[in-house]
Formats: C-alpha cells, sequence, structure tokens
C-alpha cells in the first residue's frame, strides 16, 4: 500500500470571508481618506512651511501602507501562512481604529480637563 506525504486540504473558509471582510474595511477607510486628502491641501492657506507640507506628505502617502498590507496578507495565504494572513489583513485598516481611538482619548482628556464644557459654544 502507498501512502501520501500530501498533507489534507484544510477548509480556509472562515479565513477567506475575514479577508474580504477587513479588506471591505480597508476600502471604506480609503474613501475617507479621499476626503480627508482633498482637505489636506488646505494646510497651506496660512502660508508654506515644513509643518504644513510634512502634514500633506503623511496624509498623502497613507494609502501606501492597507494597500501593501494587503498585498502581504493576499502572499501569506497562497503560501498557507494562516496566522500571519490574519493578522497582516487585520493591520491593514488598523490605523484609522486607532486614529479614532486617539481623537477620543484626547477628548475625553480635553473634557476632563475643563469641567466638562463644550469646546465650541455652550
Amino acid at each position: 500500500m502507498i501512502e501520501s506525504t500530501v498533507p489534507p486540504k484544510t477548509r480556509r473558509t472562515g479565513l477567506m470571508i475575514w479577508m474580504i471582510i477587513s479588506q471591505l474595511l480597508m476600502l471604506g477607510s480609503l474613501a475617507i481618506w479621499l476626503f480627508v486628502a482633498g482637505l489636506s491641501v488646505m494646510a497651506f492657506d496660512s502660508g508654506v512651511s515644513a509643518e504644513a507640507w510634512t502634514f500633506v506628505i503623511i496624509v498623502w502617502s497613507y494609502p501606501i501602507l492597507p494597500i501593501g498590507l494587503i498585498v502581504a496578507a493576499w502572499i501569506a495565504y497562497v503560501k498557507h501562512k494562516n496566522i500571519l494572513a490574519v493578522v497582516l489583513s487585520s493591520l491593514s485598516f488598523a490605523p484609522p481604529i486607532l486614529c479614532f481611538l486617539l481623537i477620543a482619548a484626547a477628548d475625553f482628556a480635553w473634557f476632563a480637563q475643563n469641567g466638562g464644557l463644550a469646546p465650541f459654544g455652550n
């Protein structure tokens, strides 16, 4: 009798679904980025400065990160490195979530420091 040394195929349907969902979330972040990128040029309204250039370059270079992570996630998926594919795919939409958490934390700190007063009016 001949024994096969080929490992059995594992079902990776859950991984495929997660990668597609995470990529849709990443596309959503790119839609928001498109709006922010258009507004970022207003950094030059007060004149050309190093700070304005730095801000615009950072905002406009954002898509490089999630697109690179998605490409790397699909390469890991093809090579059957499932855990790496999940991590890379999950990190593709992490920057907007981290940005939101940073804004929320700064907002909370401002309210705590100013006695809960609204920053824009009463």
